[in-house]
């Protein structure tokens, strides 16, 4: 259950003076209460040897106040899915319903569960309201090319919704191979109508990413996990290049707050226009579902 603070109160007041014109939006944020650090202990002990025990405790109210602090319009709040998880589609359905004018949902399926998993998916748009779907690779030991995952791209271009599929490092303790961004090129070329969206940079391959970015008019990469001032140089001059209308920007919440990353963002030597295009512009033309 969505929980809140002092009683639930949940409320958001945008400041002015806001310093972009276009929306702030994060495409890549985790619905993750304290039980799921439990029920995937990798994830735990990441928070944990990162020091950032804290972060693993916060609830609804949190989110919607430093959301706030940062002028943040809208949120793509997932589920995380595997046997066992406390972050369900259903789960996620209600912390939306907490606050519709702040959060869209985006679901999480498990696809070693087969044409369930579709099913799944179409029942997480339709019902609930989602409006994408997250994959998380390292999860099922399958790496984003592998056939299992494609009647769930299928569903997807059928839906009309993009999916985010992490890319780089894997950072807890699994594989990395899943996170490789060659992969996407399988994925994109079979399915060029899919909308794609890698999170996390492909660090360290984030200039195989970029190629792809290039290549694919409809694979983006969005910027979570990263805080704008330690982003690969590679990036930004693709973002302040020919890649300007194809990073958008993400924090992978609840791994760091909103005020720090937007304020370094804003600091960035970035050409006209360009900044507000990575905090929201691009995000919005990448997921037509998206309202604010």
């Amino acid at each position: 259950m969505p929980r809140g603070n002092n009683g639930g109160q949940l409320s958001l007041h945008v400041r002015a003076g806001a310093l972009t014109n276009s929306p702030i939006i994060d495409v890549w944020a985790n619905w993750w209460p304290d039980e799921f650090f439990a029920a995937y202990p990798p994830v735990g002990d990441l928070y944990r040897r990162l020091g950032m025990q804290t972060r693993a405790t916060l609830g609804i109210g949190d989110l919607v106040e430093e959301a706030t602090d940062g002028d943040v319009a809208r949120i793509l709040i997932s589920a995380t899915v595997f046997p066992g998880s406390p972050s369900t589609n259903a789960d996620v359905a209600e912390v939306v319903a907490a606050k519709p004018s702040l959060f869209s949902g985006c679901a999480s399926v498990d696809p070693r569960d087969g044409m369930d998993a579709v099913r799944a998916l179409r029942e997480a748009v339709v019902k609930d309201g989602h409006i994408a779907l997250k994959l998380l690779p390292f999860l099922y030991d399958r790496s984003p090319n592998d056939a299992i995952y494609y009647p769930l791209y299928a569903a997807c271009v059928d839906l009309e919704i993009p999916v985010l599929i992490l890319t780089g490092h894997t950072a807890v303790l699994r594989p990395n191979d899943t996170g490789r961004p060659g992969q996407l090129d399988d994925v994109a070329c079979h399915f060029p109508e899919l909308t794609i969206i890698a999170g996390h940079a492909g660090y360290p391959w984030t200039e195989e990413l970029i190629a792809l970015a290039w290549k694919h008019p409809n694979l983006y990469i969005d910027t979570s996990g990263h805080r704008p001032k330690h982003l690969p140089s590679a990036l930004l001059r693709y973002l302040n290049s020919y890649g300007q209308d194809k990073v958008l920007f993400g924090t992978g919440y609840p791994v760091m707050d909103y005020a720090t990353p937007l304020a370094e963002a804003r600091a960035l030597d970035l050409k006209p226009g360009v900044l507000d295009r990575f905090l929201g512009g691009n995000t919005l033309r990448a997921i037509p579902g998206l309202k604010v």
